[in-house]
C-alpha cells in the first residue's frame, strides 16, 4: 500500500514538473534575486501565479508559503548581524501581525482578490521604478512614532493579509522615505515584518474552513524557490544591483498589474 502511495506521489510530482515546468524556473530566478537584496518576492510570486491558471484561492497561499521560505534566511543572516532593532520594529508589527491575520481569514471574491492585487502590484510597480533616494550610513535619521507606526503596520499588514503578500513591498520604500534608518537596517526590518506578516497571514488563511492548496506543486515551488534564496543569501547585494533589480521587476509587475485591472476593472 505504501509503495503504491510513493509512486502515485511521484507520479503526480512528474506531471506538475511536465506540464508547469516554467514555475519552478520563474520562482527560483525571483528568490535569488530578491533574496540577494532582502525581500521575499510575494509580489512577483503573485504576478507569475495570476498569469497561469492556478485557483485564485491558492496563489495566496503558495506566496505566502515561499515568502517564508526566502526570508527566513534573510532574518537569521541579519540577526547575526546585528542589525535587528526589535525596539523599533515592534510598533511596526504590534498590529500588522493581528490584521494580517484578518486580512489572511477573510472570504474574498475572485474579482476583489484581483482587484486587489491589480491596485497593489501596479503600486509596487510604480514605487520601485520611480525609488530612487537611498539613506547614506551618516544621514541624520527621523525619531521613531509609535502611533504613527504603528498605524502603517496595521494597514499594511491587513491588505498583505489579503492579498498574500509580506508587506515589504509596501513598507521598505515608506521607510526610506522618512529616513527611518539605514538601508542595511531597513532591509532587517523588512526581512522580519514580511516574515511576521506571512505567518499571520498564512495562519488566517489556514484557519478559514475553505482552505485549500495543492501540496504537489507547493513542494515543488518551495524547494526551487529555498535554492535560489540560498544562493541569493550569498551572491548578496555587492553582485547584483538592487535598482537594476527594481527597473526589471517593476516592468514585469506594471505589465501583469495592467493585464489584471483592465479583465476585471474594465
Amino acid at each position: 500500500m505504501c509503495s503504491i502511495i510513493v509512486i502515485d506521489y511521484i507520479l503526480n510530482m512528474l506531471d506538475i514538473l511536465l506540464n508547469d515546468w516554467h514555475l519552478p524556473i520563474l520562482f527560483f530566478t525571483v528568490a535569488l534575486l530578491y533574496a540577494s537584496v532582502g525581500f521575499g518576492g510575494g509580489s512577483s510570486y503573485l504576478a507569475i501565479l495570476a498569469l497561469s491558471s492556478i485557483a485564485f484561492t491558492e496563489m495566496r497561499a503558495i506566496a505566502l508559503f515561499c515568502n517564508i521560505v526566502v526570508v527566513c534566511s534573510n532574518v537569521f543572516l541579519f540577526y547575526k548581524e546585528k542589525m535587528i532593532d526589535f525596539k523599533k520594529i515592534i510598533p511596526l508589527v504590534i498590529f500588522s501581525i493581528p490584521m494580517a491575520y484578518i486580512g489572511g481569514y477573510l472570504k474574498i471574491t475572485e474579482k476583489l482578490f484581483f482587484i486587489l492585487l491589480g491596485f497593489t502590484l501596479l503600486f509596487a510597480a510604480i514605487t520601485m521604478w520611480i525609488s530612487k533616494k537611498i539613506n547614506s550610513e551618516n544621514e541624520v535619521l527621523n525619531k521613531s512614532n509609535f502611533i504613527k507606526n504603528s498605524s502603517f503596520g496595521g494597514f499594511i499588514g491587513f491588505i498583505s493579509g489579503m492579498v498574500g503578500i509580506g508587506g515589504g513591498i509596501f513598507l521598505s520604500p515608506l521607510l526610506h522615505l522618512t529616513n527611518w534608518d539605514t538601508p542595511k537596517k531597513i532591509a532587517a526590518t523588512s526581512s522580519i515584518f514580511i516574515l511576521v506578516n506571512s505567518l499571520a497571514g498564512l495562519g488566517g488563511q489556514i484557519s478559514n474552513p475553505n482552505f485549500n492548496v495543492n501540496w504537489n506543486l507547493t513542494s515543488i515551488l518551495l524547494i526551487a524557490v529555498f535554492i535560489g534564496g540560498q544562493i541569493g543569501n550569498r551572491l548578496s547585494s555587492k553582485f547584483l544591483s538592487p535598482i537594476l533589480l527594481k527597473k526589471a521587476t517593476a516592468i514585469l509587475i506594471a505589465f501583469v498589474s495592467i493585464r489584471i485591472l483592465l479583465k476585471y476593472v474594465i
